[in-house]
């Protein structure tokens, strides 16, 4: 039978969330000794974590370091094209992995978007919230283009097709994909 991944008292053990001061220890020692053993890191590093925290914190979160910011445009606009398809985004970020994105959209990303006033679940502004002054509603945006396909109107190539202003976008486009370019 497997040994328990700490010996210590679970009582005198740390959970939650990490501190820097954690972090550094963790980061110091691993980096002047190596990943070893992680049975004794937790100790050996002056630790009250069990030792799958460490390693776990160690692999996950700091030993691939911060999500650049082009990472995280990446990450946003792969959500919006596939949902919460974690390995296929992770297919295009070279070096994560699916669980290290999930985490870091339910830790991070979702918040900002939140923030933003976009809703992270289908990357579109609620109604009543504009980002730019005089931006019409997505309603006034389908009337005026149901209104020029109804009456013949050709004025330019995005009005007369058949499908809604957004639909012409790309994955290249700015945030909020779902309004039209002006």
């Amino acid at each position: 039978m497997r040994k328990p991944c700490c010996d210590h008292n679970k009582h005198d053990m740390n959970k939650g969330a990490w501190s820097k001061e954690e972090d550094r220890k963790l980061i110091n020692y691993v980096i002047s000794h190596g990943e070893g053993c992680w049975a004794t890191i937790p100790q050996a590093a002056g630790l009250l974590r069990c030792s799958k925290s460490c390693r776990k914190r160690w692999l996950n979160y700091l030993k691939r370091g911060n999500f650049a910011e082009d990472e995280q445009d990446l990450i946003i606009r792969l959500h919006a094209l596939l949902g919460n398809r974690w390995s296929l985004i992770a297919g295009r970020l070279p070096g994560r992995t699916a669980n290290e994105i999930k985490n870091y959209w339910n830790s991070h990303l979702k918040k900002k978007l939140e923030n933003m006033g976009i809703d992270p679940n289908n990357h579109r502004i609620p109604q009543g919230i504009s980002f730019l002054q005089g931006t019409k509603s997505e309603a006034e945006i389908e009337q005026l283009h149901s209104s020029d396909i109804n009456s013949g109107s050709n004025c330019d190539q995005e009005s007369s097709s058949s499908t809604r202003p957004a639909d012409n976008l790309t994955m290249e486009t700015s945030f909020p994909t779902h309004l039209p370019k002006q």
